[in-house]
């Protein structure tokens, strides 16, 4: 079982920056594929972006892309999205999963909100 927590969250304006961090529990964390989604007021949950188990690989949205970083650090537990040069289209909740299996996650965080003001 793993517990994700998601923090970073918050409200900025157009343009700038925020690092969501997402701090899992759990021992096997570093074995876990993990990923960045997003949904927005009265949208479907999209897909921003995810990592392998040991940051070899990296997946992006072609909307986030050359704008947001992945990362973790398997040490700390923790997994990383560095978002740069926001705009308000991304204003949404944040969420992070683990361990996926193929067909869809197995463990989901309860989300952090990221408003951008134009």
């Amino acid at each position: 079982q793993v517990q994700l927590v998601e923090s970073g969250g918050g409200l900025v304006q157009a343009g700038g920056s925020l690092r969501l961090s997402c701090a899992a529990s759990g021992r096997t964390f570093s074995t876990y594929t993990m990923g960045w989604f997003r949904q927005a007021p009265g949208k479907e949950r999209e897909f921003v972006q995810a990592i392998t188990y040991n940051g070899g690989r990296k997946y992006y949205a072609d909307s986030v892309k050359g704008r947001f970083t992945i990362s973790r650090d398997n040490a700390k537990n923790t997994m990383y999205l560095q978002m740069n040069s926001l705009k308000p289209e991304d204003t949404a909740v944040y969420y992070c999963s683990a361990g996926w299996t193929g067909i869809g996650y197995d463990y989901w965080g309860q989300g952090t909100q990221v408003t951008v003001s134009s």
